[in-house]
């Protein structure tokens, strides 16, 4: 290597409520050579982050931009209403959309919710983030329709979830620039598709080696076999196979002279 050339590394962009914690681990223990960084941007940033290159791929809410990019989806996410503790949805397993027609529906700048139709009542102004619109919905202004992972991520103690049957799902997949898939976006990859660490994608067959021949088989078997074994027919009892046919006899063997 020469003085001009970097050495390799990785880095990974992340939006809020995303726990890259197992992948990064499995990282390090198969490509412990080259360092992984993580970089955490918000949902709306994420496609612009990899666009210019301030990411080797990264962990985004779909649906997403994907001009210049290719994406592979991983999981979706249970969309849930916050609320505070003593709100009557706090005392049900499960709402629909309809049943919060009646609150304020905080619906911040940063939402990842590809709404159709937003439920209930709009608030005032929109919050400039999820986390301003939890504090809001603490105060008893409203209430709040997000991922699980972020109400997770902001929780507190004085609020509770429960899920909405028929919101809309945030998926979340690996994103990257489509015309940059290194090897090392390849390696991340197998990581989130849950590849072993043996898998042969992207690697040579190994050439096929001529089996080799058992001792005994082939016509010095057949022969044998055609010939029959006296040791094996005469041992006391009969052959392992054999079932003791009409004229066997049993007895002490001949001394031989």
């Amino acid at each position: 290597m020469t003085g001009s050339e970097a050495p390799p590394s990785f880095r990974l962009a992340y939006v809020p409520g995303v726990t890259p914690a197992k992948w990064v681990r499995i990282w390090h223990e198969r490509v412990p050579d080259v360092p992984l960084t993580l970089v955490a941007v918000p949902a709306a940033e994420a496609p612009g982050v990899l666009r210019r290159g301030d990411a080797d791929a990264g962990l985004v809410r779909s649906p997403i931009d994907r001009t210049g990019l290719s994406a592979i989806p991983l999981y979706t996410e249970t969309t849930v209403v916050v609320v505070p503790k003593d709100h009557l949805v706090a005392a049900v397993d499960e709402v629909t959309a309809a049943d919060l027609a009646d609150d304020v529906v905080l619906h911040p700048l940063d939402d990842t919710l590809a709404w159709e139709h937003l439920p209930g009542r709009p608030a005032v102004e929109r919050p400039a983030t999820t986390a301003d619109a939890i504090e809001l919905v603490a105060a008893g202004v409203g209430v709040l329709v997000v991922p699980q992972s972020l109400a997770r991520l902001h929780h507190r103690r004085d609020l509770t979830y429960r899920p909405v049957s028929d919101a809309p799902e945030s998926r979340v997949a690996l994103s990257w620039p489509e015309e940059e898939t290194t090897d090392l976006v390849e390696q991340f990859i197998g990581i989130v598709r849950g590849r072993t660490v043996n898998s042969t994608r992207g690697r040579a067959p190994a050439e096929a080696q001529p089996k080799a021949k058992r001792p005994g088989t082939g016509a010095a078997r057949r022969g044998a076999s055609a010939a029959g074994s006296p040791g094996a027919k005469r041992t006391r009892g009969g052959s392992p196979g054999a079932k003791g046919g009409k004229g066997s006899k049993r007895g002490k063997p001949r001394r031989r002279s």
